[in-house]
């Protein structure tokens, strides 16, 4: 049997980590998950100073990547808890990168995912006043 990507054995993720697990007896294989951050530096495009409250605003026109929107769910969780991340979308309405259809032909917007991951967004036609 030639090897490929498509027949390695089932619970391996390559053909180098069976034979692994065929010479490596004293080892147990995915025994455990390890968490990791990576140290990166976000730059908002605005901030709003509410008081003790920092607000940064993201201003989307779309996200390119899914990558890209999970970014901003791990600036959000580095902020304190006074402060917050919201967007400004220029259009909402805009479909997320690799959107699954659902069953009724649609797929997850911008404002769709901001609303699932309890980001407060706008447009810009409905900014805050404070913010003007």
């Amino acid at each position: 049997m030639r090897r490929t990507r498509q027949n390695v054995p089932q619970g391996y993720d390559s053909w180098l980590e069976w034979d692994l697990f065929q010479e490596l007896n004293s080892c147990d294989y995915h025994p455990c998950t390890v968490a990791y951050i990576q140290e990166k530096n976000y730059h908002p495009d605005f901030v709003f100073f509410d008081g003790s409250r920092t607000i940064y605003i993201e201003a989307k026109g779309r996200f390119r990547e899914q990558s890209e929107a999970r970014k901003y769910i791990d600036v959000r969780n580095c902020l304190g808890d006074d402060d917050e991340l919201v967007f400004v979308f220029q259009r909402p309405q805009n479909i997320m990168p690799n959107a699954q259809t659902r069953k009724d032909g649609t797929k997850r917007t911008h404002g769709e995912w901001a609303t699932y991951h309890k980001f407060r967004w706008f447009t810009p036609q409905t900014l805050p006043e404070a913010w003007k």
